[in-house]
Parts: C-alpha cells; sequence; structure tokens
C-alpha cells in the first residue's frame, strides 16, 4: 500500500511515501542514549558562577574620594604620602588597629592598590588624615600614585584586615620579649604599631630586625631615635651595604639566626612583615626556638 500526500503547488516534484516496508526499517535502527555531559562542563560552569559572584562582591567596595595632602621623599624608591580624610570622619575612626590596610584607585586606572595603613590608629580621627610609606613600582598604581600632586583626588576604600593583634601578646610581664621583623616597605604597618603603643617600655627585650638594600633604601630613620626612647631597640640588616657600614649584613632571618636570644619562648611575642621567604624563615627558627605559631602575628 501506498500513501500519496498533498503539497502545496510550489513543490509540485516532491512525493513522499510510507509503506510496510519502510516502517520495519524503522524498527530495526539502533536506539542510541544520549551521552551525560562530562564533568569539566559543570566545572567550568560553576567557575563561571563563583567568577560571576565575586563580581558581585567586589562592586560592593565602597570608595570615597580623597585628595593627597602630602607626598614627599622617604628613601630610594619609597615615598610618603598622606590622605586627607577630614570630610570622611567614619572612615577615619574605622582604622581601629595596627596593620590594617586599605585599596586606593586612581581615575583611569583599572587596577587598585593595596596600602599598609603607616599611622596609628588614633592619628587619623586627631589629624584627619592617613599616612602610608609607599614603594614605586615601575608599571604599577604605586608608581603612578607617587607621580601625583599635593591636591589631586583619589578614591580608598574602607579600612580592611584585622590588623596586628597585640593583644594576644599581653600583658608585658607575660610576654617581656617582643622580636618584631620588617623589610622594605614592610616597615610601613609597625612603624603603626611602634607608634601605637603596645607597652615596649614595660618590656625587658623589644627588639625591631628591620632589612632594607642599603641605608639609601632604609625610611624611618628620623624616627630611630624616638622609637628607642619608647623601648624598641632597632636593628637594621643591610644585605648590600658600602665599605663604611659597620653593623648587621646579610638578610634579616641571618642576623637573627646569628643573635637568636630566645630564653623564654613561652614568653616571647613576635611581630612579622615583609618578604615571603622572610617570614617563612623567620617562622621556622622561632618555632624551632619553642616559640608558639599563636604568638607570631602578621597583618595578612
Amino acid at each position: 500500500m501506498s500513501i500519496t500526500l498533498s503539497l502545496p503547488p510550489s513543490l509540485p516534484h516532491v512525493h513522499v511515501s510510507t509503506s510496510p516496508h519502510s516502517m520495519s526499517i524503522l524498527r530495526r535502527l539502533p536506539f542510541r542514549r544520549l551521552k551525560p555531559l562530562p564533568d569539566h562542563h559543570f566545572r567550568r560552569r560553576r567557575l563561571a558562577s563563583l567568577a560571576a559572584a565575586a563580581s558581585v562582591r567586589q562592586d560592593t567596595t565602597v570608595w570615597t574620594p580623597a585628595p593627597l595632602s602630602q607626598i614627599s621623599p622617604a628613601a630610594e624608591s619609597l615615598f610618603h604620602i598622606s590622605i586627607d580624610v577630614s570630610d570622611a570622619p567614619d572612615l577615619a575612626a574605622s582604622h581601629t588597629r595596627p596593620g590594617q590596610y586599605l585599596q586606593l584607585r586612581i581615575a583611569d586606572l583599572a587596577k587598585p592598590t593595596f596600602l599598609a595603613i603607616a599611622s596609628p590608629p588614633a592619628f587619623a580621627s586627631a589629624s584627619g588624615a592617613f599616612e602610608f610609606l609607599v614603594k614605586s613600582v615601575a608599571g604599577s598604581t604605586a608608581e603612578v600614585l607617587c607621580g601625583l600632586n599635593k591636591g589631586d583626588v583619589v578614591e580608598i576604600s574602607q579600612v580592611m584586615g584585622g590588623g596586628f593583634d597585640v593583644d594576644r601578646i599581653q600583658p608585658p610581664d607575660a610576654y617581656p620579649t617582643v622580636v618584631i621583623f620588617a623589610t622594605g616597605s614592610g616597615i610601613s604597618p609597625i612603624r603603626s604599631l611602634i607608634e601605637s603603643g603596645f607597652s615596649a617600655n614595660q618590656r625587658s627585650d623589644v627588639r625591631l630586625y628591620y632589612g632594607a638594600r642599603n641605608l639609601k633604601r632604609m625610611a624611618y630613620q628620623d624616627r630611630f631615635k624616638e622609637w628607642e626612647s619608647s623601648g624598641v631597640k632597632i636593628v637594621p640588616v643591610l644585605s648590600q651595604p658600602d665599605s663604611s657600614w659597620s653593623g648587621e649584613t646579610g638578610y634579616v632571618q641571618a642576623a637573627f639566626a646569628r643573635a637568636k636570644q630566645i630564653y623564654r619562648p613561652e614568653g616571647t611575642g613576635v611581630v612579622l612583615c615583609g618578604q615571603k621567604q622572610m617570614t617563612e624563615e623567620v617562622t621556622s627558627i622561632l618555632v624551632a626556638e619553642g616559640v608558639s605559631t599563636e604568638m607570631i602575628l602578621k597583618n595578612f
């Protein structure tokens, strides 16, 4: 039996037929199950969803425009930068602990930079300014920042991070030894710590091992006497000193390894800020000496 279907006049030469033979052929065709999508397909979709969620979270950052009130050289490749936040008292008051940081962005630059606050927490509320020590790195937002002028406006985020949890190394008589380590611009939050006060003059042994390539690269030398009068012994360590240098040489971790002088590990607190290799090696030395990792403070 043959069935002829009527088609529109525009297709006069098309003929479709079905027969028992053609139907039996269809029944004999193998059935193919659809393969499930591979796992990596779902992983890609999940990663895309996470990226979208991260983008939404980034959009929640509150940016506050603020003018620069000071830009001046601090050392080779380092600059003192002060930002006026007198019109944002809530932002100024949110700096509550040394070691905290914020983000800064400049118009027409897509990528913000993270900056540790160098001034002590009470400074912003009292003076209406945040102070920073910024390293000018070629091709970075920080380089552009260091090239701006007083009065130029930047945008800063809310204060971020938990900072140095100094309460963990209190009271002073329980932690008479505090050893502080900083390299390069890592001295910035350490300045905030020292100048905010952590009862250094009530402790028997407070040392700051501060590493730089040479004296030209060492910021805050004009503050050393003030810091020492507050109870902090300064140990500058130069990796490439000139021939007139008679102090510690090499890297901070090596200088500390030579001295150590950790007589009561259970009564020792530590503060670290700087290069990753330095912080890791110093931590290994201290833990081997019996210092608890709970007493090793970092701001990141």
